[in-house]
């Protein structure tokens, strides 16, 4: 259930308005990496959580709500950043005060052509948050990323929110409000809380790696191709152990040959690492059967419900 409190998270302020960054700010809004895609990314993550994997349910539920608020905040900010722009947009019987507002003619041109950029924000929202990015893209499903396993999901989210935290790293840029830099700063810093949540509970689910159930193949997960001319340039990626399994890696400086002696790489032979494929195939069972017994065990079968009332001591 959600309830609305009309306060805000972070207290959002603005010290003049500034509708060129109002504009730029959208990508937090309605961007392929903002507030929204997360809220949604995470609210449809959870469901499949909830009932195997409850703890995880609920942290995914409150960073999914938190972030819903951050929505809030930030489309707060845009409208205190547009100022008086949506009140001159209605004075459709007069001449309007916006030239006033803009500080001209030469001003109130270079607005609009800056609006064209993206035309809905002014001409179809009447000078109010829409939910596009700063190009004026709507905001679209796809955005969302959710594959019903946590370990890929955990992983994903850790992405998107390296990517959150880098926009708002930019746009920090892009403004000298000292109030909007406040704010902004609180959206970033929770960008980081939220990663270090979600590894937090990546880190709870042993083992994980890879991501999913079945292992690797060991004839080829340790083998660096070399795919480029000149130098060999090597490093931790293609040189001594692998960081997640401890394979030693196997560094191939001529892929091509590689791949005619061994018929395509399919007599290509193990090495590197003590893993052979019974022991993958015992792993993929046993992983398999962990899996799919705690799943079972957690789903009642047939008659079903989600929620037993009453909660959290009411």
């Amino acid at each position: 259930m959600f309830y609305h409190v009309k306060e805000l998270q972070f207290n959002a302020r603005v010290s003049k308005p500034d509708p060129k960054f109002a504009s730029l700010l959208l990508e937090q809004f309605g961007g392929a990496n903002g507030e929204l895609k997360a809220a949604m990314q995470y609210f449809v993550q959870a469901f499949p959580a909830r009932q195997p994997h409850p703890d995880k349910y609920d942290l995914l539920m409150d960073i999914a709500t938190e972030e819903f608020s951050h929505l809030e905040i930030v489309g707060a900010t845009i409208q205190m950043l547009l100022g008086g722009i949506s009140g001159e947009l209605k004075k459709s019987a007069e001449e309007s005060e916006i030239m006033q507002l803009l500080d001209g003619k030469s001003a109130k041109e270079n607005f609009i052509h800056e609006a064209m950029v993206n035309p809905q924000f002014f001409a179809l929202s009447g000078g109010g948050p829409t939910l596009t990015n700063s190009q004026g893209v709507p905001w679209n499903a796809a955005y969302v990323t959710a594959n019903g396993d946590l370990t890929v999901d955990l992983r994903s989210n850790m992405a998107a929110e390296s990517r959150a935290k880098i926009v708002y790293e930019y746009l920090l840029q892009f403004t000298d409000d000292p109030y909007v830099k406040e704010t902004l700063r609180f959206l970033m810093t929770r960008e980081v809380a939220h990663f270090q949540m979600f590894e937090a509970a990546l880190d709870s689910i042993q083992p994980n790696f890879p991501p999913g159930v079945l292992q690797s193949d060991p004839r080829y997960s340790n083998t660096y191709y070399n795919m480029s001319n000149g130098a060999d340039v090597r490093g931790p990626w293609n040189e001594g152990p692998s960081p997640k399994m401890g394979e030693t890696w196997q560094y191939v400086h001529d892929p091509l040959r590689q791949v005619i002696e061994t018929n395509g790489l399919l007599d290509k032979e193990i090495e590197g690492t003590s893993r052979t494929q019974e022991s993958v195939e015992a792993m993929n069972k046993q992983l398999s059967e962990e899996r799919s017994a705690k799943i079972e065990a957690a789903v009642p079968k047939g008659e079903n419900e989600w929620s037993t009332y009453p909660q959290n001591g009411y």
